[in-house]
């Protein structure tokens, strides 16, 4: 039987075996507290191995809290963080990041397809050099974008050029990173510190993990005292094993970026097969885990009365789907189905 809920949000997926195994085994006897264990050690290890450099990482609950913390550790009260309009880290975290920093503004640039215009970041931060404005200090890119859309290779290096030149810290969400990297199939080195990536904040909750992020500090000297930042926020987890085992679990069994790539394929599959059906059109390129996709108000109604949970409001205001490691080519097709049986009914 078909869940109307498997297509909402990757955030509905249960945990995956790698990760539940981990979390199995890191629950056998005893283990230090506050991070001082061993599964702490062989995840950070894990992560400086994938990124191939010694970087600072710490554990936190959610992204939210890894995103406003992360970047709270870049500015100053009176600084700024320059992001796209659909960002995250201004439409979704109810402040956190302005909170953390004591204030710090957050000034919004538009760009296609969910990526910041460059141009735009450009004119934000030269625009105006007084004591009277709030000075941009941090630039924070999402990978992949709020609307499934990646950054590429030669795009990050861009970003990351300007950031340079401009004097900005360059902060990745990267809630769904591991699917930008399935879908660009290069080294997670190549579209983070080599291309001038301060801090990235590593999604791991949407990908098979229950819980946890990883905030990585590529810059370690920005990475002072961000445990004490941890500790005050509430983001300090006495039980840390459990966070970082199934990091270490999935990154050693190479499940990270399996799980990644097949979420990707089940939403090219699904974007494939219902741009086959009269009405529905694809909004925007799928190149990560999501599908956006325009239809007629009487279908998402009709798919809603029917038990199907999807959002509307996110993003570009399209119907959104979204794939997880969890689902399967015959869930696809069967949601496919309905959706074709429904827009025969009204006639579409």
């Amino acid at each position: 039987m078909i869940d109307g809920n498997m297509f909402a949000s990757d955030n509905y997926s249960g945990i995956c075996p790698s990760a539940w195994q981990a979390l199995e085994q890191a629950n056998r006897g005893f283990g230090r507290a506050y991070g001082d264990d061993e599964w702490t050690r062989r995840a950070c290890d894990a992560l400086r191995d994938f990124f191939e450099t010694d970087c600072q990482v710490f554990f936190v609950f959610n992204g939210t809290a890894g995103n406003s913390l992360a970047l709270a550790s870049l500015c100053r009260s009176y600084h700024s963080i320059i992001c796209h309009e659909l960002a995250h880290v201004e439409t979704d975290e109810c402040g956190a990041s302005e909170f953390f920093s004591n204030g710090t503004k957050v000034l919004l640039v538009p760009g296609a397809e969910g990526k910041v215009d460059l141009d735009a970041v450009r004119y934000t931060v030269e625009r105006r050099t007084d004591i009277h404005y709030p000075m941009p200090k941090a630039l924070s890119l999402t990978q992949s974008t709020e609307v499934g859309t990646v950054y590429s290779l030669n795009e990050m290096a861009a970003a990351g050029d300007l950031a340079q030149e401009l004097g900005l810290k360059l902060h990745i969400d990267g809630a769904r990173f591991a699917n930008a990297l399935a879908s660009l199939k290069v080294s997670p080195a190549d579209i983070s510190w080599r291309a001038g990536v301060d801090v990235l904040t590593f999604g791991g909750t949407k990908n098979g993990m229950p819980v946890g992020e990883a905030v990585i500090f590529f810059d370690r000297d920005l990475a002072q005292e961000f445990d004490f930042r941890c500790k005050q926020a509430g983001q300090l987890a006495s039980k840390m094993r459990f966070l970082a085992a199934p990091w270490a679990g999935m990154l050693e069994a190479g499940a990270l970026l399996d799980n990644a790539t097949h979420a990707n394929a089940m939403a090219r599959l699904l974007a494939q097969q219902l741009t086959r059906i009269a009405g529905i059109t694809q909004v925007h390129p799928v190149q990560g885990n999501a599908v956006f996709v325009q239809m007629p108000e009487t279908l998402i109604e009709s798919l809603h009365s029917a038990g199907w949970h999807f959002y509307t409001f996110i993003g570009s205001g399209h119907a959104r789907f979204m794939c997880s490691w969890q689902t399967r080519e015959e869930d696809v097709r069967g949601f496919v189905m309905e959706v074709e049986k429904l827009a025969c009914l009204q006639k579409i």
